[in-house]
């Protein structure tokens, strides 16, 4: 069970963040890319919402949510090409910032804290949703799917974004949506928190991840600090 504080072994200096599903709501892009792909089938399109706590699987979770086409399949590969093409095509025409975020991040600069965004999106669709964001010029870090040798739930993008920073992983909390994020963040020994707000998946109950706190809306963490 997740206890409703964090007893940090350092003074806190930065928050670090996933991004689909715990920093901005991407769900409705990643499920219009999916669309793309069952009309080309003569399929209807799928509602965001029943595709949505798929999303932080990406191509592969949403292929398999809306297709039931998996890795492993003869189909799998070319389609996970035509989906990333066709979300490169629209990946900011609705994301956003989920709510309360805006504040959340205002309140962290103001306090002196920095922030910054560990995904395993790759780089060349990073980079374009952060600046659709207007995020680019203020995350202190960005670390992508393909920056490091290993993705989440290996440690190592974690660890790399407090190299980048100069800190301890004990001085930084990790906030996420999916089990990967509180695997990455334990296996570098950093807090941890799920963001009870993001998409969360199917497979295992939040509460079963074993983050030190559970989070349920974005302001909420300012009290962890």
């Amino acid at each position: 069970m997740s206890a409703s504080t964090i007893h940090w072994a350092q003074p806190p200096q930065a928050v670090l963040f996933d991004l689909d599903g715990t920093l901005a709501d991407t769900a409705g892009d990643l499920a219009g890319a999916l669309n793309t792909l069952r009309l080309q089938r003569g399929l209807d399109p799928l509602p965001v919402e029943r595709l949505r706590p798929h999303a932080s699987a990406g191509a592969r979770g949403l292929i398999g949510a809306g297709l039931d086409i998996h890795p492993g399949s003869d189909e799998y590969e070319p389609l996970r090409l035509a989906f990333l093409e066709a979300y490169a095509a629209g990946l900011a025409n609705t994301t956003r910032l989920f709510d309360g975020m805006p504040e959340l991040l205002a309140a962290l600069e103001g306090r002196g804290l920095r922030w910054g965004v560990i995904t395993n999106k790759v780089h060349r669709f990073t980079i374009p949703v952060m600046e659709g964001l207007g995020l680019t010029q203020r995350a202190a870090v960005i670390i992508s799917g393909d920056t490091t040798a290993h993705p989440k739930p290996h440690p190592l993008p974690l660890l790399t974004a407090c190299e980048q920073l100069g800190i301890p992983p004990q001085a930084a909390m990790y906030v996420g949506d999916d089990l990967r994020d509180i695997q990455a963040a334990q296996a570098a020994g950093m807090p941890s928190v799920a963001a009870a707000w993001g998409y969360l998946g199917e497979a295992v109950g939040i509460e079963q991840w074993g983050a030190d706190v559970i989070s349920a809306k974005p302001l909420d963490l300012l009290a962890l600090l």
